[in-house]
């Protein structure tokens, strides 16, 4: 008897398992694919968004999906926290331009 090949389909939670060990392993693009592919069948899958925005590519696609995560889930410290210190690194970022360029108007 032939198993189809249906039912040798990871089921969205080994899916979801295989995308982050395959992200831990540092292969971010298949990890991606895979966890978009877990949002595909769940929407609202809070795990691989946490994940995606783990292996953004830029500060803004990382600063989208915890945003998301917070919109699934507004309890989500984690997400909340990862959120709050982006907002700060900034804050500070642009206060020590602000200052470099008032000590150099200053001179």
């Amino acid at each position: 008897m032939a198993i189809s090949d249906e039912s040798q389909a990871p089921n969205r939670e080994e899916l979801l398992q295989l995308a982050i060990n395959t992200a831990r392993g540092g292969n971010v693009r298949p990890a991606r694919l895979m966890f978009e592919q877990v949002l595909r069948q769940d929407k609202d899958n809070e795990r691989a968004m946490k994940w995606l925005a783990q292996i953004a590519e830029n500060k803004n696609e990382r600063r989208e999906w915890l945003k998301r995560v917070l919109n699934v889930n507004p309890n989500n410290e984690a997400a909340r926290d990862a959120l709050k210190k982006m907002a700060y690194r900034r804050s500070a970022k642009d206060n020590r331009v602000l200052l470099v360029f008032g000590v150099l108007a200053a001179v």
